[in-house]
């Protein structure tokens, strides 16, 4: 009886066992693993805004006040850890793509030439066929363009009209020059009245047939050709073609009227 309550304690006793140390051994690579995500985490910080905000604890705690009487204080370098102002072409792209996104689904084109940001009005959903009256689509399209530029952005806008090669005679329109000129001007008219843009930014003129898009050999040319330009005139043409600032007004002698620019 005493032996086998002996040979049953004897089993009884726990095994010691071998793997104890895996518990260890997962724990830390678990450490070790988020350590290393956080090294990754931080070598991906976006280095312009780590620079700027270094430079902003520098100038806070760089202050006369700590340093000794009678010392002088070290001129500091201009710091070059800062993104450069963007360039005038940079703002000019930046603003042909805010067009784009604004007035996508629109019939207009959006593009960049030597003069500035065009954005071009198809006659089709714009005007009616030897009409200068604006549809509700062109009067949209007005406002969401008066909206992105902004009515106090000081951009100087040139609103230029263009047909086809057919010639027109109509009860309003006696040829092509006047239709494109009145398109214009209406163009201009509901920028001033219902978008608000300042009247000296703004410029309207007519070119007729004679400032084509595409030689006029087909009908699907000759759309193309009948649109209204908005010319978001860049610095170097703004600068060149901005009319002399306006002198004190005079009496015209003899009851005659001069047109001025």
């Amino acid at each position: 009886m005493t032996a086998r309550r002996a040979r049953r304690r004897t089993h009884a006793q726990p095994v010691a066992s071998h793997e104890r140390w895996l518990v260890s051994y997962a724990d830390f690579m678990t450490l070790l693993f988020a350590f290393f995500t956080t090294m990754y985490a931080i070598s991906t910080v976006d280095a312009r805004k780590l620079s700027s905000m270094v430079d902003s604890m520098q100038q806070a705690f760089d202050t006369r006040g700590s340093q000794p009487t009678g010392a002088t204080t070290p001129s500091r370098a201009p710091s070059t850890s800062h993104a450069p102002s963007l360039t005038a072409e940079q703002r000019e792209r930046a603003l042909a793509a805010r067009l784009r996104d604004r007035l996508d689904g629109a019939a207009v084109d959006v593009e960049i030439d030597r003069r500035g940001i065009v954005v071009s009005l198809h006659e089709a959903g714009s005007f009616t066929t030897a009409s200068a009256d604006l549809s509700a689509v062109a009067r949209d399209v007005l406002d969401r363009l008066a909206a992105t530029l902004g009515r106090d952005s000081g951009m100087v806008l040139r609103v230029e009209g263009h047909t086809d090669d057919i010639p027109i005679q109509t009860g309003r329109f006696r040829s092509n020059w006047e239709l494109s000129t009145a398109r214009a001007t209406s163009v201009v008219t509901h920028l001033v009245q219902q978008a608000g843009l300042e009247p000296r930014r703004l410029s309207a003129a007519g070119y007729g047939q004679f400032h084509p898009r595409a030689p006029n050999a087909s009908a699907a040319d000759r759309a193309r050709n009948r649109r209204v330009d908005i010319v978001i005139l860049n610095e170097t043409t703004a600068a060149n073609e901005e009319p002399r600032a306006p002198v004190a007004s005079s009496r015209v002698p003899s009851g005659r009227a001069f047109a001025g620019r």
